[in-house]
């Protein structure tokens, strides 16, 4: 710590220094810039006068002249800094500037003996002064060494991670434009973009279990929203045929690399449409967000993440200008398992299947939960390109349209990609007294211990009753298709701020 301490104080002693030469950086508001890094490189033009703002990334002082590498975070470029040039004063600033301080300078582009690019510096404005050393490696071949390598750090202290981390950088900027060109497409299409409400006297919408708060101004007790499906749906009742929102959900439950108790949703909702009318909206929404995002319907993935004892081809390109495979969910439960669909129509001769194929039975009540048991253990795995699975078991489905020709089922259907979920949806029940009974069957897994069951959920019953017209409706998680689109294995990386447990180290020292 007292090294740490030390340098603060160096660089302490040279802000203090700027401010005695009337170069305070903190007294400045505004620095024109002509172009950036990238700008200048790319349509550079010898001797053209320029004005450049970045932060110091590399610095070399060479007796009466030196070199700066000033990067405005996506590129850089070289000034050169001559005595002569920029006079007493200013000269006395480029020797007080370290890595990491922000500057402005004003010039000429210029090419060095080397071949460089650079700027030819004619004046020099401090802006900022970095009180700390960051963790900028030396790169070498398009390779950084030695820089911000700890996760947890980099995940702690991400505006160092977007410093000094171009592919995380890049990562993270990625993710942020997806969530814009959703947002287009969805404009595009004549949805309307609203807004729904966090805290919730009903957490409705998904099986979990939601987080506490109280709100003081009504003294009541609220939850935070699990789901947006039941605002929008009655936003559907109020004859507003297609809406949409992207916003944050919390599920109070466990944590793994694609799994995040705060994370990102979107969901749509459109009347007078089916499920297959949702299929083909979800393949339109990924197909263009690629080709907005990566200029490309064609996504490199790398390996395949997801281990099983036969995987097949792991392939190296999803392309998502294609139609995705759809697949129903006991014919691929039958091939994939050998537990036949005969097999799963009541809870017993369930469970001796699933005892059969070698999975435990105890904790198994629920056929529905069986089924869904069987589709992750041997169905998921081999979902490797973009898939559609449709027809899905009423006890885990309360929101969704039973199928008319097996009413055991439902209009439903998740889709996955590289064996992972990305999206779920269903034809959505219309029905107010179906929608009771199902909400009712809720109430009674929840009365047998199962607390993810949805509630009972009045005020929802009430606009279904004043009439919702047919509806498809989809949920897809943006963090999910982030991770998908920019080849990201934990979902942390496409998080700007993942929650951290409390840095406990400054007060144990």
């Amino acid at each position: 710590m007292s090294e740490e301490r030390s340098l603060r104080d160096v660089r302490l002693d040279k802000l203090a220094r700027l401010r005695e030469l009337g170069q305070d950086p903190y007294k400045v508001e505004k620095f024109e810039r002509t172009d950036t890094a990238q700008g200048l490189l790319d349509g550079f033009e010898e001797g053209r006068a320029v004005s450049f703002a970045g932060r110091v990334v590399s610095y070399r002082l060479m007796g009466k002249a030196g070199f700066a590498h000033l990067s405005d975070g996506d590129d850089k470029i070289q000034g050169y800094f001559r005595k002569d040039d920029i006079g007493e004063t200013a000269w006395e600033v480029y020797n007080l500037l370290d890595i990491g301080d922000h500057v402005g300078v004003r010039g000429h582009l210029f090419t060095t003996k080397t071949g460089e690019k650079s700027i030819h510096v004619r004046k020099v404005t401090p802006l900022s002064k970095a009180l700390h050393a960051l963790p900028l490696g030396k790169e070498k071949d398009g390779h950084i060494f030695y820089g911000l390598s700890d996760v947890d750090q980099r995940y702690r202290h991400r505006h160092l991670d977007l410093i000094a981390n171009p592919q995380s950088r890049k990562t993270l900027l990625d993710r942020a434009r997806i969530v814009s060109a959703v947002r287009r497409y969805f404009d595009g299409e004549g949805y309307l973009e609203v807004e729904t409400p966090l805290l919730q006297l009903e957490a409705g919408g998904a099986a979990a279990r939601p987080f506490l708060t109280h709100y003081n101004a009504y003294e009541v007790d609220v939850k935070l929203r699990i789901s947006l499906e039941l605002y929008l749906k009655r936003i559907i009742c109020g004859d507003v045929p297609r809406v949409y929102e992207i916003g944050r959900v919390f599920r109070n439950e466990g944590v793994s690399n694609r799994h995040n108790p705060e994370f990102t949703l979107l969901e749509f909702y459109e009347a007078y449409v089916n499920l297959e009318d949702m299929m083909r909206r979800v393949e339109d929404c990924f197909r263009f967000v690629a080709q907005e995002v990566f200029g490309t319907t064609q996504i490199e993935v790398g390996p395949d993440p997801i281990k099983v004892e036969e995987p097949g081809v792991k392939p190296d390109v999803i392309d998502f200008g294609r139609p995705w495979h759809r697949i129903h969910l006991l014919e691929a439960i039958e091939a994939l398992s050998g537990v036949r669909a005969s097999e799963l129509q009541d809870l017993e001769t369930a469970r001796a299947a699933m005892a059969r194929v070698g999975l435990p039975v105890e904790k198994e009540n629920n056929l529905g939960g069986i089924i869904e048991k069987l589709l992750e253990v041997f169905v998921e795995p081999t979902l490797i390109e973009p898939t559609f699975v449709v027809g899905y078991p009423i006890e885990t489905s309360p929101l969704a349209k039973k199928d008319p020709n097996n009413p055991k089922m439902t209009r439903r259907f998740e889709g996955y990609v590289r064996g992972r979920e990305v999206c779920n949806a269903f034809s959505e029940i219309n029905d107010p007294i179906d929608q009771r009974e199902r909400f009712e069957q809720q109430i009674g897994e929840r009365a047998k211990g199962d607390d993810e069951a949805h509630p009972m959920d009045e005020e929802f019953i009430y606009a279904l009753e004043s009439g919702m017209p047919p509806t498809g409706g989809c949920g897809i998680g943006i963090d999910r298709m982030a991770m998908l689109l920019t080849g990201t294995e934990h979902i942390r990386e496409i998080l700007l701020f993942p929650f951290m447990r409390p840095d406990r180290k400054h007060e144990e020292e």
